[in-house]
């Protein structure tokens, strides 16, 4: 496995082309409280509505909530759903300029109905149409501009009809000129539509279907049909619960496993996946760091319920709980742990563990841990503190991380401003000036 705390520290902002189907998501949540007279189906009380860009812009929100500069080229109706999704996206500081409108072209609304966190049913309004010739030339000609100082094209086929042979042609020929990377989670069995994109990502289902083969074929069998028909350098194929395989051109192939802790809705998973894939190779970083970061976000997602927006706040600190054996942190983990504590309130504690756990510090760790949406930074202010101390302060709840490292400790500093510093003496837990004062104090 690669060093994710390395890979995590190189992401910065970038732009981001997201190309695909536009589509209206809403929500219509309430409650449930009886079943109606007139049939034996319950009757929702809505409590409030909301809009939120799908398909494409889905993948275009999770790109913003990861700190991206993104734009969009895609196509909406002349009707008031699509004047909602464009509104959508402009709230998010999301470029629409690569946005078409097309006559006589409902936009896609999927409306799901949700009472009491659960999803009872789901109301599409779609119309599977065709870019026409006219659009298509519009589109192709915006290309060339919108592709100014773009480090990334992510392609969201949903099926929907924007998505063309001709389109993709002139978007892939372009982004090779530019040397752009072109990322794609395609839609139906024709790949060829995509050919020469660097990266293809089906679902194990399209992965197959592509193919032309059983679901009961070689992963490797299918893999080698897709790359004589995309040209592609690697093909990503997610698998639900055995998790993310990555096949190269050259024959090799990497597998990376599932990554979840609870599964509540599966909804927009794949769209999480295609942004932080995104995001990572548009930062430099290799196909395989993205795929392994794609699969702790789309972790993350699914734990949710609805479209999920994954931020790095939130990688961060689950990147943290998951790939560092305790509590323990150093300079590596330094950008990681930044990230994780940015818009948090926590805590700093400077102990000593030259007398061990001692009572005043377990009660100073228990009073400081237990307070709702606060984060515990344990600072252990010992040249080499006993592994057995750092190991019980480690399996306390809690603590959420540790430091020993006083350089360390300042540059976190440096970047965010801690709520509160807190000391022992003489056996009582008071506020404090910084741990990093000029004079050291220990409990």
């Amino acid at each position: 496995m690669v060093n994710l705390f390395h890979s995590f520290s190189k992401i910065k902002p970038q732009k981001v082309l997201v190309v695909g189907d536009l589509i209206l998501d809403t929500y219509t949540v309430g409650k449930v409280r009886r079943i109606s007279p007139e049939a034996p189906v319950v009757i929702l009380q809505v409590q409030y509505e909301e809009n939120r860009p799908g398909g494409a812009g889905n993948v275009a929100l999770n790109l913003v909530s990861m700190g991206m500069d993104v734009a969009v080229l895609g196509r909406v109706g002349n009707d008031e759903y699509g004047k909602n999704l464009l509104e959508a996206l402009a709230v998010e500081k999301i470029s629409t300029v690569g946005v078409v409108t097309q006559q006589a072209y409902p936009t896609p609304v999927k409306n799901r109905v949700i009472a009491d966190n659960q999803q009872i049913v789901r109301v599409d309004r779609e119309q599977v149409t065709q870019l026409t010739e006219q659009l298509e030339k519009q589109v192709i000609e915006k290309v060339s501009t919108i592709l100014e100082g773009v480090s990334l094209i992510a392609i969201s086929d949903y099926g929907k009809g924007f998505i063309t042979k001709t389109l993709m042609s002139a978007m892939i020929g372009r982004a090779k000129e530019l040397g752009i990377q072109v990322i794609v989670d395609p839609k139906g069995a024709d790949f060829s539509i995509y050919r020469g994109a660097n990266v293809v990502k089906p679902n194990v289902s399209e992965f197959y279907a592509a193919a032309n083969l059983p679901m009961d074929a070689s992963l490797e069998q299918a893999a080698t049909r897709i790359f004589e028909t995309t040209q592609s350098e690697v093909i990503l194929t997610t698998r639900s619960e055995e998790g993310i395989s990555l096949f190269y051109s050259d024959g090799k192939r990497e597998d990376f496993p599932v990554r979840i802790r609870e599964v509540k809705d599966v909804t927009g998973a794949g769209d999480t996946v295609l942004a932080m894939l995104s995001c990572a190779a548009a930062n430099g970083l290799s196909i395989a760091e993205g795929a392994q970061l794609s699969n702790i976000a789309a972790g993350i997602a699914i734990e949710r319920f609805g479209c999920a927006r994954i931020t790095l706040a939130e990688l961060a600190r689950r990147l943290l709980y998951e790939d560092v054996s305790n509590k323990l942190f150093d300079e590596e983990h330094l950008p990681t742990l930044q990230e994780a504590l940015k818009g948090r309130r926590y805590a700093t504690l400077e102990v000593s563990g030259q007398q061990g756990l001692t009572t005043p510090i377990f009660s100073a760790i228990r009073k400081l841990g237990q307070r709702d949406n606060w984060d515990l930074l344990v600072y252990v202010n010992d040249l080499q503190p006993c592994n057995e101390f750092i190991d019980v302060l480690s399996s306390l709840h809690e603590v959420d991380y540790l430091i020993n490292n006083s350089s360390t400790l300042q540059r976190l500093c440096a970047n965010n401003s801690r709520e509160e510093v807190y000391i022992i003496v003489d056996g009582k837990l008071k506020k404090g000036v910084s741990c990093l004062g000029e004079k050291s104090i220990v409990g």
